[in-house]
């Protein structure tokens, strides 16, 4: 069975940001939980400290590496959470992450958080998403 995605938006305005208020997945076979992924290079060693728009495409990038590995792709993203050590310095760079989920045409739920830190002294944002198949 092919999997269904139903867009549940009782309000629009999330819409024109990228994102739906809640997506109705159905016929899905696979479920994949993707842990936080932040500006890591392959050997486990923090990239471009200091520097946001570097870290968020980095984030993206080991995103999407996980979900390759299982076979997914980001068109599979039904959730994406985005944690931030500055959300008003994150804002400028966010659109970088809506096109390239747009270029997939998805508009996964999503919820960002500021928080204090993140767990890599030095890393400014962390994106950890659900994926379907």
């Amino acid at each position: 069975m092919a999997v269904r995605r139903t867009a549940i938006n009782p309000v629009t305005w999330s819409v024109e940001l990228g994102f739906n208020q809640g997506e109705l997945v159905s016929g899905q076979t696979r479920t994949l939980y993707v842990s936080g992924q932040t500006a890591m290079s392959d050997d486990g060693k923090p990239l471009h400290d200091g520097d946001m728009a570097a870290q968020l495409t980095r984030s993206i990038d080991n995103l999407e590496a996980v979900l390759d590995e299982a076979g997914m792709s980001l068109a599979n993203l039904v959730r994406l959470n985005v944690y931030t050590t500055d959300v008003d310095l994150l804002f400028p760079h966010y659109g970088g992450l809506a096109a390239r989920l747009g270029a997939a045409g998805v508009a996964p739920t999503t919820t960002m958080l500021g928080v204090t830190r993140l767990a890599i002294p030095g890393q400014l944002v962390e994106l950890e998403g659900t994926a379907v198949a």
